[in-house]
């Protein structure tokens, strides 16, 4: 299966959120943290994008979708753990 990376811009036209607001968010719980691509840059894998704003778009409440912010992080994990 291949994933994408996305940096933050393409988060923020496919969220419609700002960057000040996906941060918050992290900082809530809300969403991923970035994965770290170099020194200086960040993203986030489009599986994880998709899932938060299926979920969003679901009406999931905030509960819910900290519950798959911490699956979404433990899968990226463990993800490798077999290789």
């Amino acid at each position: 299966m291949v994933q994408t990376i996305l940096r933050l811009p393409a988060v923020k036209a496919e969220s419609g959120a700002s960057r000040s607001t996906i941060y918050l968010r992290i900082k809530q719980g809300l969403w991923t943290k970035p994965v770290k691509l170099g020194l200086r840059a960040i993203g986030w894998p489009s599986n994880e994008v998709a899932a938060l704003l299926q979920a969003r778009i679901a009406g999931f409440d905030d509960q819910s979708i900290r519950a798959l912010v911490v699956k979404l992080e433990e899968a990226r994990s463990s993800a490798f753990k077999n290789i």
